[in-house]
């Protein structure tokens, strides 16, 4: 009973502020780091490579050491934290260690640091957390050997993987995870021979479940391993470079907690000059974050963080072939906000109407109208989608703001098909700037966003003046249409986008 009863409260959260009484929380860390990098052609030798990633792992220390004292209970780094960079397989190999499978072998490097050659940087983080009773995730590269007449071992007769490590507080290994969804510039990974499904228990707050950058955006790892095994808590260690006005760190990751209910702790790369800033611990009841492109320190954030019981049968917000007790109850308890907003927020209603134009966004070709006068309620579509948006600017309007849509397939990064509504501050005066990344906006607008999506899974997204991210008031299903309602913000709006991922389609020719 107490068990549903948390998962209702939780749910019911996206429209309305609870009063959360009787909850127990767990202190958790993430640090953001400026790794010290090397950029030399020319591959190391093991000492080379062990002296550079000693100084990375000084600075973990430190951190790992300053999080004690707060009493934390588990701590992220990122995803190339310790080793940067290198730009060939040649060049990476001298940093790479051999890791043993967890679920085979129990090892404590910190206390059996001579039971495997050539894992020093096991050694250390092992005593890392052993020494601060602490769990620990870190992000390191891997090695394993490969005999030639096995079809896929590479020719220089070793796999090379992207993975994460996991230890407990005792420093014993007790998970790794192989990064299935290697970016396009990640040629000196493989990638993993089966997709992994890693999930690791802890005293304090129940089950994790584990997944590394560009994986999130796919439906494999990411969104099965919260769907099959009922994770509701994520470790999410990244080298996340930051793609406005849609995929900035902190805008998209708060919005895929936000969408599942669940706790996301993410650690990302501070490298301003590659656009690497930005982590957080996105919970159900807030979401602490850190972006900065004018430091060049990394920085340590700690936060109080909700336990939630993992949840077999917990979905995305389920679509209307799904019903739900709780979507039918949400469905007519926000009705009355819905049309004190905005009283003519009709699909048929158009007023205002300002002219439609095509502009690249992200690569992608969206079709998007213009907003014209302090409100209006206006229709943009594209293929099967069409998106709605009712607007009211809170003072006289001083850029340009357009509604996008796009329904197909971005093949720039991988194949993902999308299908997006999304209101944006256009970069300039002309409708050819739409579309381009900004970060500073003065307008304040309140607006209802909607679109009659062909999929469920849909990321709410409200970005607003400095990077300042924002929660929709309310959000779900109205029949065959999500939705989004958000007003009174302080500062002005950037983006306002429901982005959906049509996972079925992402392999169409």
């Amino acid at each position: 009973m107490e068990a549903f009863c948390l998962w209702w409260l939780l749910l019911v959260w996206q429209c309305f502020v609870i009063p959360v009484r009787g909850l127990e929380f767990y202190k958790a860390a993430i640090y953001e780091h400026s790794t010290v990098l090397v950029r030399n052609l020319i591959p190391p030798s093991r000492e080379g490579a062990l002296e550079l990633m000693q100084k990375n792992l000084d600075i973990y220390q430190e951190q790992v050491h300053e999080a004690s004292k707060q009493g934390v209970k588990i701590i992220v780094f990122p995803e190339n934290g310790i080793h940067g960079f290198p730009p060939t397989r040649a060049t990476l190999y001298p940093y790479l260690e051999p890791i043993p499978d967890p679920d085979v072998v129990q090892w404590n490097p910190c206390l059996h640091p001579t039971e495997y050659s050539d894992t020093e940087v096991l050694f250390q983080l092992s005593c890392m957390a052993r020494n601060s009773s602490m769990y620990l995730i870190a992000n390191m590269g891997e090695r394993e050997a490969c005999e030639l007449s096995d079809p896929k071992c590479p020719p220089d007769g070793r796999y090379q993987f992207n993975t994460n490590v996991v230890f407990d507080a005792e420093g014993t290994l007790i998970a790794k995870y192989q990064k299935w969804k290697l970016f396009r510039s990640e040629i000196y990974y493989n990638k993993p021979k089966t997709l992994q499904h890693v999930i690791f228990d802890t005293p304090f707050a129940g089950k994790f479940g584990i997944f590394t950058c560009f994986d999130i955006l796919f439906y494999e790892p990411a969104v099965s391993l919260i769907e099959r095994y009922g994770i509701k808590q994520i470790i999410f260690p990244t080298a996340w470079m930051n793609k406005l006005p849609l995929l900035s760190a902190v805008q998209f990751h708060q919005a895929f907690a936000a969408a599942f209910g669940i706790n996301l702790l993410v650690a990302n790369q501070h490298h301003p000059e590659y656009n690497m800033t930005g982590s957080g611990i996105y919970t159900p009841l807030s979401f602490p974050y850190y972006y900065n492109k004018k430091s060049r320190e990394g920085k340590l954030l700690v936060a109080d963080v909700p336990i939630i019981t993992s949840i077999n049968n917990h979905t995305l917000e389920q679509s209307d072939s799904q019903p739900s007790t709780f979507l039918q109850e949400q469905k007519g308890a926000v009705k009355q906000e819905q049309t004190d907003l905005f009283t003519n927020s009709t699909v048929s209603h158009m007023n205002g109407a300002g002219d439609i134009f095509h502009a690249k966004m992200m690569s992608d070709n969206y079709t998007f109208i213009s907003l014209t006068g302090l409100q209006g309620n206006l229709q943009v579509c594209t293929n099967a989608l069409c998106c709605h948006v009712t607007y009211k600017h809170g003072n006289t309007p001083t850029n340009l703001y357009a509604l996008g849509a796009y329904d197909g397939l971005h093949r720039v990064t991988g194949s993902r098909y999308l299908q997006v509504c999304a209101l944006v501050k256009c970069a300039g005066a002309g409708y050819d700037t739409c579309g381009h990344g900004v970060t500073n906006a003065t307008d304040i607008i309140d607006f209802k966003l909607w679109g009659n999506f062909s999929t469920r899974y849909i990321f709410p997204e409200i970005l607003a003046s400095e990077m300042k991210i924002y929660r929709a008031d309310c959000k779900g299903w109205s029949k065959n249409d999500f939705y989004m309602i958000k007003k009174g913000m302080s500062e002005g709006l950037v983006t306002a986008a429901l982005y959906g991922r049509w996972y079925e389609k992402d392999n169409l020719p």
